[in-house]
C-alpha cells in the first residue's frame, strides 16, 4: 500500500518457505502515529491486492460498493456492499476477480490501542466473518476517522483513538445481533490470556497449561494462524503493556518492570531499547507514538 507497506528494497519479514509474503505498517517519519485510514485509491494498489499476504496490524475494510470475493484465510466472502471486514494480524487475505471496490481502508498497529487493550480481543473475535451494517452507524465513525486524520487539528491523536474505540465497539454490536460467530478459537484464547492484566508476564508453559494444551501444539497453533511464535507474540504483549504504563501512570520505570514481570529493572531497561530502539525514560519523554517506525 503506497505509504503504508515498505518501500521497494526496503528488508521486510522474512516468510518460511511456501508461506505468504508478512507486510509491516509503514510510519512516514519516527514519531507518526501507528495510523492510516484513506479510500482503496488513496491508500494504493495494495488494498486490494490478489495474492495472499499477512498484516502484522490491523486491517478494517469497509466496502460501499464492488463485486468479487474478499478470501480470508479459507474462507470466501463474496461482496454484497454494504459490508465491513476485519483482518486480524497473521490473518491470510487477498481479493479475487473485484470490480468497482470502493470504500475505505484503515490500518493500524496493536500500540495505537493501548488505551483500549479489550479492542485487541474484540478485533479478533470480529475477523470471523463480514458484517453487513443495515445504517450508517458504522460509516458514521469510519467517515470521521478519515475527516480527522485528513485535518490534522490540535488533539487528533486522542480524538482518533477514541472514534476507533467507538468503531469497534458499534461493530461488536452489530456482530451480536447478526449471526453467531465461529466458536472462539485456539488464537483467539491466547490472545485474550495475553491481553488480560498480567497475561503478558506468562511464559508458553504456563499459558498453555491454562488452555488445556501442551506447549508444542500451542506453538504450532499460533505459528499456523499468524505466522509467528508464542514467545513473540507474549514478548509484544509485554512491550505494548510496558508502554501503556510508561504513557498513561507515575509509576517508576522499577515499578513497570515489576508490573510486566521483570524481577531486574536493569534487565527490563535492556529488553524495552532492544525491542522499541528506545529506553523506557526515553519513551516517557516523548511519548507513545515513537518507536512505532513498524514498517511493512
Amino acid at each position: 500500500m503506497r505509504g503504508t507497506t515498505v518501500v521497494a528494497g526496503t528488508p521486510g519479514l522474512r516468510p518460511r518457505r511456501g508461506e505468504p509474503p508478512i507486510h509491516r505498517l509503514e510510519v512516514p517519519l519516527p514519531h507518526s502515529l501507528p495510523f492510516t485510514v484513506g479510500t482503496f485509491d488513496s491508500i494504493g494498489p495494495m488494498s486490494r491486492a490478489e495474492f495472499p499476504h499477512r498484516h502484522t496490524f490491523h486491517e478494517i475494510v469497509y466496502v460501499s460498493t464492488g463485486s468479487g470475493v474478499h478470501v480470508v484465510d479459507v474462507a470466501r466472502w463474496e461482496l454484497a456492499p454494504p459490508q465491513v471486514f476485519v483482518v486480524a494480524p497473521g490473518q491470510v487475505h487477498r481479493w479475487d476477480d473485484v470490480q468497482g471496490l470502493e470504500g475505505f481502508v484503515i490500518l493500524f498497529t496493536d500500540d495505537f490501542l493501548l488505551h483500549h487493550p479489550v479492542d485487541r480481543h474484540l478485533l479478533r473475535r470480529l475477523s470471523g466473518r463480514p458484517l453487513a451494517p443495515c445504517d450508517g452507524g458504522l460509516l458514521r465513525p469510519i467517515t470521521e476517522l478519515y475527516d480527522e486524520y485528513r485535518w490534522r487539528a490540535d488533539g487528533v491523536e486522542s480524538v482518533l483513538r477514541a472514534l476507533l474505540h467507538v468503531l469497534v465497539v458499534r461493530m461488536a454490536r452489530v456482530a451480536d445481533t447478526g449471526a453467531p460467530g465461529p466458536a472462539e478459537t485456539l488464537v483467539d484464547q491466547f490472545a485474550r490470556l495475553t491481553g488480560q492484566p498480567g497475561g503478558e508476564s506468562w511464559s508458553v508453559r504456563e499459558c498453555a497449561a491454562r488452555m488445556g494444551v501442551t506447549p508444542g501444539y500451542l506453538a504450532e497453533a499460533i505459528k499456523a494462524a499468524t505466522g509467528r511464535t508464542p514467545s513473540h507474540l507474549i514478548r509484544e504483549a509485554r512491550v505494548r503493556e510496558a508502554k501503556r504504563l510508561l504513557v498513561s501512570s507515575d509509576l517508576t520505570v522499577r515499578q513497570v518492570a515489576d508490573r510486566t514481570g521483570f524481577a531486574d529493572p536493569a534487565y527490563f531497561c535492556r529488553f524495552f531499547r532492544r525491542e522499541t530502539g528506545l529506553s523506557p525514560g526515553d519513551f516517557r519523554r516523548v511519548g507513545d507514538r515513537a518507536g512505532n517506525g513498524n514498517t511493512p
